[in-house]
């Protein structure tokens, strides 16, 4: 007789699961989510999230800063890594910077997720509002 209990693993339903082994995948791709969010009156905010952590953060807010004539800071948060929060909408212009090959980044499009709020809170990427 097993003293093993097995309904006491954890198992997390919402994860995704390989079919041959039963173990669960984590995803390969990993995306950079530009956002905006609305601070008071006209004021907004944009935050980068998901820069891969071989860039010096602390170097691409320097420039970053420079070249947009705005402020900007880095917060850590446990669960979302560093994010580099810049004063004003600049969601346009940091997804040049961080696809350009000469003066930027040089990443890949397809890993850029811009994500524009509307009126209602909801999140509409880039792709949806040019559709309507």
């Amino acid at each position: 007789m097993s003293t093993e209990i097995e309904n006491l693993k954890t198992y997390d339903p919402f994860a995704e699961a390989d079919e041959d082994s039963g173990k669960t995948t984590k995803q390969t791709q990993e995306y950079i989510h530009i956002r905006i969010q609305q601070r008071n009156g006209r004021k907004t905010l944009t935050t980068v999230q998901g820069i891969p952590s071989k860039f010096d953060h602390k170097k691409i807010l320097k420039v970053v800063k420079k070249d947009f004539a705005c402020n900007g800071t880095i917060i850590s948060d446990s669960e979302m890594g560093e994010v580099i929060q810049l004063q004003g909408d600049q969601r346009s212009k940091i997804r040049e910077f961080l696809t350009d090959k000469d003066g930027g980044l040089g990443l890949d499009d397809k890993t850029i997720k811009v994500c524009c709020h509307n009126l209602l809170g909801t999140c509409l990427l880039r792709s949806q509002l040019i559709l309507s």
